[in-house]
């Protein structure tokens, strides 16, 4: 069975709930014992943040503290879940080249951003609805963000607004934009960020008004709980009652992924935005050059993390035509399928500027709160100064496309 393969079993094993390698192991541990007393032991449970060893682990103590339709919404993809699953799997197809005779002794992994100087080249993507993960939601999100000095993007369907989650940050965010079909309605959530300070708008047009989240659907099978309690304002209605649309007129809102964005859309979005305006979503060269031909200042190479289509093509993968279509002429950020440092330094040397995370963040604010968002951002960090070092780039500016092969191993 190739590696690929037992990767996407293990997955639907998870997501089915059948928890087959934690027993296998633990048989495994029991029969070790018995053949010497001086055998390995079960480690003992996890009960803090500080406790877990890789971003992974959380995954699996965020199923235990979730009910199963939530677990389900966050790890959920679209269709068969192949292209999650594929997210991730790619970035093992590439291989660092280590190279030595360099003095690493101090590492610098701050990067200027937009004009503003991140000491990490990490951020929190946008997740919605995080009150469902955790009762903090958001806020919890934005304080482990400020403790870590690091950028946060907030989704227009998150839990609490803008306010609140800046003033929890102590800095601004980027807004995440979900234009709706309402151009009065996309205005005001646009004005309402700018007020806050949001530094930067992100259109994400990727999402169509339908997709088929099939682990989503059976999870809600199996959860016969009333569980609008910790949703946005107590509904699953997440277009009329998210914090951010409050004030505003959504009676003729119907979606908040309209099918027709356009060239002249992004004009006219481009000429409404007056701070930095990125574009998410995008996995093309043809696209990536479209957006900055109509003035974007910068474009996220992101699939919504597999959920919305089931097209088997990971970021990392697209990562490189589209910078080569941009060509320097705004940044490059890319999320989608981040698990470890090694990931992070390997979308900076296809050509990234940035790295975001979208689930990792997630079942760190199930399973801790705060503390479990921090530990995914420290471990991550820590994991990228450790590769920095071994491969002998003492900055980020030093990471470059020699600094990758593709692997030759499946």
């Amino acid at each position: 069975m190739n590696r690929s393969r037992l990767q996407r079993l293990t997955r639907r094993a998870v997501l089915g709930g059948l928890v087959i390698l934690p027993v296998v192991a633990a048989r495994s541990l029991a029969d070790a014992a018995q053949v010497s007393r001086a055998g390995p032991r079960l480690p003992p449970p996890v009960t803090t943040a500080d406790q877990v060893v890789n971003v992974m682990e959380f995954e699996a103590l965020a199923r235990a503290a979730l009910p199963p339709a939530h677990f389900g919404y966050i790890a959920t993809g679209a269709d068969d879940d192949l292209t999650v699953v594929r997210n991730h799997d790619a970035f093992s197809h590439y291989e660092i080249r280590a190279r030595r005779f360099v003095d690493v002794s101090r590492l610098d992994a701050s990067r200027s951003v937009l004009g503003a100087t991140w000491p990490t080249p990490i951020y929190l993507s946008a997740v919605s609805s995080q009150r469902a993960f955790h009762p903090d939601g958001e806020l919890g999100t934005a304080r482990a963000a400020r403790t870590r000095s690091m950028l946060m993007m907030l989704s227009t369907v998150a839990s609490t607004a803008v306010e609140p989650v800046t003033e929890a940050r102590g800095a601004p965010v980027w807004q995440q934009l979900y234009p709706t079909d309402d151009w009065a309605v996309t205005e005001g959530l646009v004005r309402r960020a700018e007020r806050a300070g949001s530094p930067a708008i992100v259109l994400t047009v990727d999402t169509m008004p339908s997709r088929n989240n099939e682990t989503l659907t059976r999870a809600m099978k199996a959860d016969s709980r009333i569980c609008t309690a910790c949703h946005i304002n107590n509904s699953h209605d997440r277009i009329h009652k998210a914090p951010m649309f409050d004030g505003l007129d959504v009676s003729r809102v119907t979606t908040h992924a309209p099918p027709n964005i356009t060239p002249a859309f992004l004009d006219q979005l481009r000429a409404l935005v007056s701070v930095k305006l990125l574009v998410k979503g995008i996995v093309t060269g043809e696209d990536a050059a479209l957006a900055v031909a109509h003035g974007v200042d910068g474009v996220i190479v992101s699939n919504h993390g597999g959920r919305n289509e089931e097209t088997l093509r990971a970021t990392i993968d697209c990562l490189p035509e589209v910078v080569a279509a941009v060509d320097g002429r705004v940044p490059v950020l890319l999320d989608g399928g981040v698990r470890r440092g090694t990931d992070v330094f390997k979308a900076l040397a296809l050509g990234a500027t940035a790295v975001g995370i979208g689930r990792p963040q997630v079942w760190g604010l199930a399973a801790f709160g705060q503390p479990g968002v921090e530990a995914v951002i420290d471990i991550l960090n820590r994991e990228l100064l450790q590769i920095m070092r071994q491969a002998g780039t003492p900055t980020l500016a030093s990471i470059s496309r020699e600094h990758v092969v593709a692997s030759t191993w499946r």
